[in-house]
């Protein structure tokens, strides 16, 4: 009789343990499903899954800036929809809205600069991103041929995108002179 006892026993501590990790599993898979797809407050907490997530910083004409996590694949239009879009001063022109999210990075959302008068507008170009800039955008800058524009792009495509202006001092060919001439032409 004792024998069958102890095997009740055993048997029981197994149902429970069962019931107990299904519980715990459906009660996970619940939670996970009641939260929002866009919360209403940024996620401040830096901490990633690797390889499912990638949290970035949004920032400047968005309407909630913060540092967000987002499924890895994301788009930099994703990026802004989920910190409430921009707002009306945005300059999404200056933005890559189709670029792919890099964990870590920040997307700047740049505001539009209000018009001085006619000929001192037209005289200000605007700024390139280094991290969208096509060959020829970047052949185009003052100081840089097409063999340095090709060394911005390898060095884009090696590295990731750049973090920020002086980076660009890291791509072979770019010495500090020529980086000082470029840093009030190109932005990140």
């Amino acid at each position: 009789m004792p024998e069958i006892d102890r095997r009740r026993a055993v048997i029981a501590g197994l149902v429970v343990a069962g019931i107990l990790v299904l519980g715990a599993w459906q009660m996970r898979s619940r939670g996970e499903a009641a939260v929002p797809a866009e919360p209403a407050l940024p996620v401040q907490s830096a901490a990633t899954s690797p390889g499912t997530d990638v949290v970035v910083h949004v920032a400047g004409a968005v309407r909630r800036p913060g540092v967000y996590r987002l499924r890895t694949g994301a788009r930099v239009d994703d990026a802004v929809r989920r910190a409430g879009g921009a707002t009306r001063r945005a300059d999404l022109s200056a933005v890559n809205l189709a670029a792919p999210l890099e964990d870590g990075r920040q997307v700047l959302v740049p505001r539009r600069e209000p018009a001085a008068g006619g000929a001192t507008a037209a005289a200000a170009p605007a700024k390139v991103n280094l991290n969208t800039a096509t060959e020829e955008q970047l052949d185009g800058l003052a100081g840089v041929g097409p063999a340095t524009a090709a060394k911005i792009l390898a060095y884009r495509e090696q590295h990731g995108s750049f973090g920020a202006v002086d980076e660009l001092g890291d791509v072979p060919g770019i010495g500090e002179r020529r980086l000082e001439a470029l840093r009030e032409l190109v932005t990140v």
